[in-house]
C-alpha cells in the first residue's frame, strides 16, 4: 500500500479472553500492508508477540496498547484521517471501496465484543463485509485486500531474519 497509511484501532478487546484473536487482527493487519496497531486495552501480551513476529519477519509494525478510542478517532481526523469501522451493519464493501480508496490515512476500527453505538456516528464509513456474522480477522483481510487491489500480497518485508521459501508441498525457510 505504497503512499497509504493504514493503522488498525481494535476496540473491545477483552484480555482473559481475546488475546489470540487480537493478536492475530494485528498479524493480519501487518502481513496485509498495515502500518500498525492501536489497542483500546492494556494488554502486553499482544504488543510482545506482534513485536516479536515483526522482529523475525521484518517490516516495520507498531502495536501500542492502552490507547483510549474516542481520543485516537478524534486526533485520527485532526490530522486528515479516515475512519473505516468494519462491521456487518454498514454499506456493502464493493460499493464503497472506489470511495475509501481515494484517501491517504486510513484509520480501521475492528471490534471484539460489541462495538459501543458512538463508533456509528465516529466512523466516516461503516462498510459491511457481508452482511452475515463471522470473524473480524476475515474482515480485515477481505477489507485491506480490496483497498489495495491485491497488490499487498507481494509486499516486502525489509529486515526480516526469515523468510518463507515458496514450494509446490512442503514447508521452506531461509534464515537471512
Amino acid at each position: 500500500m505504497t503512499g497509504r497509511e493504514v493503522v488498525i484501532l481494535r476496540i473491545g478487546h477483552r484480555p482473559e479472553r481475546d488475546q489470540r484473536v487480537t493478536t492475530h487482527v494485528g498479524l493480519t493487519a501487518r502481513a496485509l500492508g498495515a502500518q500498525g496497531m492501536y489497542l483500546a486495552a492494556a494488554d502486553k501480551g499482544v504488543v510482545e508477540s506482534i513485536a516479536d513476529v515483526a522482529s523475525r519477519w521484518g517490516g516495520s509494525f507498531f502495536c501500542e496498547d492502552n490507547v483510549k478510542w474516542r481520543s485516537c478517532i478524534r486526533d485520527w481526523k485532526a490530522h486528515g484521517g479516515v475512519v473505516v469501522h468494519l462491521t456487518m451493519y454498514g454499506l456493502n464493501l464493493p460499493d464503497v471501496i472506489g470511495d475509501v480508496r481515494l484517501h491517504d490515512k486510513i484509520l480501521v476500527i475492528v471490534g471484539a465484543e460489541k462495538v459501543p453505538g458512538d463508533i456509528y456516528g465516529l466512523a466516516d464509513y461503516n462498510v459491511a463485509v457481508t452482511g452475515q456474522p463471522h470473524s473480524e480477522i476475515s474482515s480485515l483481510a477481505l477489507f485491506l485486500d480490496h483497498l489495495s487491489n491485491g497488490t499487498e500480497l507481494n509486499n516486502k518485508f525489509p529486515g526480516a531474519q526469515i523468510r518463507i521459501i515458496p514450494s509446490k508441498a512442503g514447508k521452506q525457510t531461509e534464515e537471512l
